[in-house]
């Protein structure tokens, strides 16, 4: 059974601070795959968030249950939450746990109009501007994301102690730089062989900065349990969802205006 997913870009006021907001139907038993991403889902039962994931996990709806979700940009979830990422690691935690009285309201409108979640957001971001995001932890992210050299060398120009800026990573991105540079690595090689589908594990793994195939397939059973021809084979036909959280799904009236839309089938690999 195939299934439809859906972004939409994020409003000009919220650009800054969340990636897209997305639909999906998607459910089952197919894994969700860690990628660095945070994302507050909006479920027909629940509205929670999902942290950011050191390993696969396992969507509790149903193919076709319709789910809504709003995905911040990585590192920029924490002032907005009120929380650091790294309490949220691996964890999925209802709104109302989070916010209390704040959080059920919330949740009792959401689930009634999910299309609200973006102005939930912004009306949070309004009371925090005076938090400002921190660039250094933005500018290692970018670095490491698009493989610019190893860990210690992105933190070179830091103009911080090296342990400091480590403990102010984690708390923004929900994991060290170290975890999030495997997480990356993993989802760079997914996108080259999407994009390269003859090429070898040994030529991916070159080209995504591993220092061998060996490397890869370790971090691949890391990150995900599977091995990495069982991955990349999953994400071949039909190409998955370019966003992580697909995994809890959401009602998809049809290809919203300036939406990405894509049908992926079950299988390993719920995000490119």
């Amino acid at each position: 059974m195939s299934t439809t997913y859906a972004e939409v870009p994020a409003p000009a006021a919220l650009a800054g601070d969340v990636r897209c907001l997305w639909r999906s139907s998607f459910g089952g038993s197919a894994p969700i795959l860690p990628d660095g991403c945070l994302d507050i889902v909006v479920a027909p039962d629940r509205v929670f968030v999902a942290g950011p994931d050191t390993g696969p996990w396992f969507s509790p709806y149903d193919l076709g249950v319709p789910i809504h979700g709003l995905r911040f940009r990585i590192g920029r979830a924490a002032r907005v939450l009120g929380v650091s990422a790294e309490d949220l690691r691996d964890q999925r935690v209802d709104l109302a746990d989070l916010w209390g009285a704040a959080g059920a309201r919330a949740t009792r409108r959401l689930v009634e109009r999910p299309d609200h979640l973006a102005a939930l957001v912004t009306g949070r971001l309004d009371r925090t501007r005076t938090r400002e995001a921190d660039r250094e932890v933005d500018r290692v992210v970018r670095v490491l994301a698009a493989g610019g050299g190893r860990v210690r060398e992105a933190l070179t120009e830091v103009p911080l102690g090296e342990r400091q800026f480590r403990r102010r990573f984690s708390a923004a991105v929900g994991y060290g730089p170290a975890t999030f540079a495997r997480i990356a690595r993993l989802v760079r090689v997914r996108d080259l062989a999407r994009g390269h589908p003859r090429a070898t594990l040994a030529d991916l793994a070159a080209a995504a900065g591993y220092t061998d195939q060996a490397h890869l397939a370790r971090d691949c059973r890391d990150l995900t349990g599977a091995t990495p021809s069982a991955l990349l084979r999953a994400g071949q036909d039909p190409e998955p969802p370019p966003d992580r959280r697909a995994g809890p799904d959401h009602r998809s009236p049809g290809p919203a205006p300036n939406a990405t839309s894509v049908s992926y089938k079950q299988g390993v690999g719920g995000r490119g």
